[in-house]
């Protein structure tokens, strides 16, 4: 029985620690640190913030295979003061990818489509033309999301006023009006090199609608957003009046709101997500754990290997940016938007991770400063830290 007692009252002990774990580790990304090894010998986070003129940042940190916690920091809008909130909603921008990526897989995983068939045996309202440069080996699914397809667009989506006029889809891909960017077209033969492709994605958002003849916002849902429990995401372009209420503004680099709250971006599975660092927390171990055996909400541990494994040419696998930091595996993704920039990094096995969201053009040396002082205070594997003391 005295042992019992005794370890009841250890276990009470360690839970109350671990209470107050999120308490200790916000304190050591929050405060002032000196020295410092990225230039910011000194300065408390939100003197960070203030330094490159963010208006507002939302962090959410993974430990353990899940989230130890989330915050925001600052003002979702500068003319309104709205405070940022762990709900409150940003553009995902490219972060859009590999969530769409893993609703790719699902279909694959469902039998609809092989991640290696040609992409114009899939798409029905609008083919990839024509070229010599795709005879030895057609476009696919694998291709066009590890961006290996050949495809030569190489831009990004500067996105849309809400008052203008949107493209269709096979309009971006062809480059005709309204659209504000170029055609999509070949440029070298598939998994020859690598070439950053948002063009190619699309294509691929253009596929998943012709094979499910469904709005390709329900198709993510059903699939990924639903499944993991990503309740503040949607792939909602121009954002519901119901959502917008929890939106974030766009601001540029020197802290000022842009002449409209946001832009509208067609291009949904590339840069069409609105989401929270919490629900992008959810989806990083959604992948961990898949990866592990340890759960299967969307894919299989075999499907999930896809978006882990590198094409062969270039960092990326399907959908997702890997790195090798000492011996730490790392997958991820970063995103810019007018008015917004993102990015999330996960540890392949160890359980851990940090998502960070903020809404000014300037926020990429802020997300940076963040995610090195995360680094730090959890004891991550190789990443370039700050000396914490």
């Amino acid at each position: 029985m005295l042992l019992l007692l005794c370890n009841l009252i250890a276990l009470t002990i360690v839970r109350a620690a671990d209470d107050s774990a999120p308490a200790e580790m916000l304190a050591r990304v929050e405060n002032a640190q000196s020295p410092n090894r990225q230039g910011l010998d000194g300065y408390t986070l939100r003197q960070v913030m203030d330094r490159f003129h963010v208006p507002g940042v939302s962090v959410a940190v993974i430990k353990d295979f899940e989230i130890h916690w989330a915050k925001g920091y600052g003002v979702a809008d500068v003319e309104s003061g709205a405070a940022v909130e762990t709900n409150t909603l940003f553009q995902a921008a490219s972060i859009s990818k590999p969530v769409a990526a893993m609703a790719v897989v699902r279909a694959v995983q469902d039998g609809r489509f092989s991640l290696d068939d040609d992409i114009n045996t899939i798409l029905t309202s609008w083919k990839l033309p024509d070229s010599e440069l795709t005879r030895g080996h057609p476009v696919t699914p694998r291709a066009l999301l590890s961006h290996t397809s050949g495809l030569g667009d190489g831009f990004g989506f500067p996105g849309y006023h809400p008052s203008a006029p949107r493209p269709t889809v096979v309009e971006i891909l062809n480059g005709s009006k309204p659209s504000n960017v170029g055609p999509v077209l070949m440029e070298r033969p598939p998994f020859t090199a690598y070439k950053y492709s948002g063009g190619g994605v699309t294509v691929m958002q253009l596929a998943m609608t012709d094979t499910f003849r469904k709005p390709y916002p329900e198709i993510v849902q059903s699939l990924v957003l639903g499944p993991i429990g990503m309740s503040d995401s949607a792939y909602d372009q121009p954002l519901s009046s119901e959502r917008d209420r929890h939106a974030a503004r766009a601001h540029n680099g020197a802290g000022r709101a842009m002449d409209a709250k946001w832009h509208a971006y067609p291009e949904l599975a590339a840069a069409g997500l609105w989401t929270t660092p919490t629900d992008l927390a959810k989806f990083a171990i959604e992948i961990q754990k898949t990866a592990l055996g340890r759960s299967s909400k969307v894919l299989t541990q075999a499907s999930v290997r896809e978006m882990l494994t590198p094409v062969g040419v270039g960092d990326y696998a399907v959908g997702l940016g890997l790195s090798k930091l000492g011996q730490g595996w790392y997958f991820g993704h970063g995103g810019s938007n007018w008015g917004f920039q993102c990015d999330f990094i996960a540890h392949r096995l160890k359980g851990y991770g940090v998502a960070i969201m903020t809404n000014g053009d300037a926020g990429r040396p802020v997300i940076d400063e963040i995610r090195a002082r995360v680094a730090a205070a959890y004891g991550w594997d190789s990443l370039d830290k700050p000396v914490l003391r």
